[in-house]
């Protein structure tokens, strides 16, 4: 089975990318054989729609499931509807990302019910809780 993973590098050691359109390389791999294609993601630089871009590029490619950190609402739209699973939530090694989804230690991903990027969280808070003076 084609498995597309978004990553750092052109390689299977190469570190899993958490952003699914603006990642460097998609690596197409063959589940069974680990024999893979790296493919430059010409839509990282785009200004605008690179999740939609890029879910263009992976399903130009046959790939039946994509494993990544996360994946915006809209390429996850366009993900789905081209037949690709998502597997979001992904870190280490491409080839690491992959074992663990062949073991079920992965799982596709539901579609969002609020706007927004789902997966790995991006560490944007704080840590810090207000209290309400009352």
């Amino acid at each position: 089975m084609k498995v597309c993973v978004s990553a750092v590098a052109g390689g299977l050691d190469a570190q899993v990318d958490p952003r699914f359109g603006r990642c460097p390389y998609f690596l197409i791999v063959d589940s069974l054989t680990m024999e893979f294609e790296a493919v430059p993601n010409t839509a990282s630089g785009s200004m605008s729609g690179a999740g939609i871009q890029a879910a263009q590029t992976v399903a130009s490619k046959g790939v039946k499931v994509l494993i990544t950190g996360n994946v915006g609402p809209n390429a996850f739209q366009a993900l789905s509807a081209a037949g690709i699973k998502v597997v979001t939530g992904a870190f280490g090694t491409v080839r690491e990302a992959i074992e663990r989804y062949k073991r079920g230690e992965l799982r596709e991903t539901g579609a969002p019910t609020v706007g927004g990027h789902f997966g790995m969280g991006m560490g944007r808070g704080r840590g810090q809780r207000r209290r309400w003076q009352e």
